[in-house]
């Protein structure tokens, strides 16, 4: 039996496939590559030794989809597939809504066909909004602030309405904080396309040269040195976290969300140290107004997926920083052409 992986060459998908792959897991990938790179999973195949079978397509074709699980004894999918630029979801929200929303329902649909009913997706932090309280825990109000968190929290209430119209869809919504790192390899890492939406790949960026400095968004904010504060998670904890999820729901029938992150903030000043450290280079910056939508300080509460996974982050600020400064430096301009 098999894993269906939807946008499994992806930063998180690629690094989930290694991590399963290690775990004796046999896994089917499916991906559009419209973010993303086959040579990601051919370095994935040469890190652990095993080849992949790999589907090229989109999940909002329900033909695809049909063969999918006909021509592969699928047991289980761990859905990472969909667009996720926080302010492209502002200039294109129809988008958003169609590839996110409508491409997880025909995935459903053909799930349900297949009698295939456990499920791990993945979700986003994006769904709490500006938190009320810290550290964010589970029970936080949600309130999206952008049309692709809401595309995640629109998600997550699908599959509760699904896991409430029939008990045995087993299925976890992980809602990631930020993940950074890269593997030790440096084989596979994150490789934006274009301007990065994030701060660690920038920092990366401005580290090897490729750009000339790093803009930080807002000097101001009521934290310990002015600017904003988040949750980094090691991208290859966060991989293990899916196993662990899906190791609970091979033995518990029900549904659960779960945040998934270090329980610890840190600014963006410090990061730009960490990564200082780790690397030996300087990191030029500047500071310029903040964006709107942003908020001063942004951490879980992690003790439920201690609690129910028996999982917790492992790795630090400073391993973080070097695996990214490995990829980076073995990848200056990303993955090459495919």
């Amino acid at each position: 039996m098999a894993i269906l992986i939807t946008g499994g060459a992806g930063y998180i998908g690629s690094h989930t496939c290694v991590e399963l792959l290690d775990n004796g897991e046999q896994i089917v990938v499916l991906d559009n590559f419209s973010n993303s790179s086959p040579e990601a999973l051919r370095r994935v195949e040469r890190i652990t030794g095993k080849a992949i079978s790999i589907l090229t397509g989109d999940l909002r074709d329900k033909e695809l989809l049909k063969r999918a699980f006909a021509d592969h004894r699928i047991e289980s999918v761990i859905h990472f597939a969909g667009l996720k630029a926080v302010g492209e979801s502002v200039q294109v929200p129809l988008a958003y809504y169609d590839n996110n929303v409508t491409g997880t329902v025909h995935l459903l649909e053909a799930m349900r066909e297949a009698g295939v009913r456990l499920l791990v997706f993945s979700s986003s932090a994006t769904v709490y909004g500006d938190p009320l309280r810290l550290p964010l825990n589970e029970q936080h109000p949600l309130k999206p602030t952008n049309p692709y968190g809401r595309t995640k929290l629109m998600i997550e209430e699908i599959l509760g309405d699904l896991a409430n119209s029939d008990p045995s869809w087993r299925i976890a919504s992980l809602r990631y904080f930020n993940p950074v790192g890269a593997h030790e390899s440096g084989l596979i890492g994150e490789n934006p396309l274009g301007k990065p939406n994030n701060l660690m790949p920038f920092i990366a960026q401005v580290a090897i040269g490729s750009r000339p400095t790093l803009s930080i968004f807002g000097s101001d904010y009521a934290t310990t040195d002015g600017t904003g504060i988040r949750d980094y998670i090691h991208v290859v904890d966060l991989a293990v976290g899916h196993l662990a999820a899906l190791d609970r729901l091979r033995r518990i029938e029900g549904i659960f969300t779960v945040n998934l992150g270090t329980g610890m903030g840190h600014s963006v000043l410090e990061m730009i140290r960490a990564f200082e450290s780790a690397s030996g280079q300087s990191i030029a910056h500047k500071f310029v107004n903040r964006r709107p939508g942003d908020v001063a300080s942004c951490f879980a509460d992690v003790t439920l997926a201690s609690t129910l996974l028996n999982w917790k982050s492992t790795r630090d600020v400073k391993q973080m920083c070097m695996d990214t400064w490995r990829w980076q430096r073995q990848n200056p301009v990303g993955y090459p052409a495919s």
